[in-house]
């Protein structure tokens, strides 16, 4: 049985990190983002590593006192299926807690996903940090087609 190993992501990640990201960005599904944004934040980030490769990953980004998002949620093809998305996200609210951020949203497509580890459907309105942070830079703006979920930690 091979195990996946969840830890804090380290400069050394930043190149598969970015391969992984891209593809998502690519088919539309996940912003890019660049080698630079991503060694910049990499602090934020957490991955999932099978036999010393990155087959997934995910970031926190604060966006309130008590509010953080998760995003570039994401695993590799070929390696979905296997419960890595929810390790990923063990992790990341396992951080958050840490930080004392006790409500954590996120973007998807994935609704179901997220439904299964906890969040529940909410109005993108209830976010402005969001859409003042992220959503007027965004290409789909107008026409948004991702759900808003929300946990609260305890």
């Amino acid at each position: 049985m091979q195990t996946v190993i969840c830890r804090k992501a380290s400069e050394s990640d930043v190149d598969a990190l970015y391969i992984l990201i891209e593809d998502y960005a690519q088919k539309g599904i996940m912003l890019p983002r660049s080698r630079q944004a991503l060694s910049r934040f990499i602090d934020t980030f957490v991955v999932a590593e099978l036999n010393g490769q990155i087959v997934g990953c995910g970031s926190l980004f604060q966006l309130g006192s008590d509010l953080v998002e998760i995003r570039s949620l994401g695993i590799t093809e070929g390696h979905k299926g296997m419960g890595i998305g929810s390790k990923l996200m063990s992790k990341l609210v396992e951080e958050a807690k840490a930080q004392q951020l006790f409500k954590v949203m996120a973007l998807t497509y994935e609704v179901e996903f997220f439904k299964k580890n906890g969040f529940h459907v909410v109005e993108k309105e209830i976010f402005p940090e969001k859409v003042w942070t992220d959503c007027v830079h965004c290409p789909k703006q107008d026409r948004c087609d991702e759900i808003a979920v929300l946990k609260i930690l305890n």
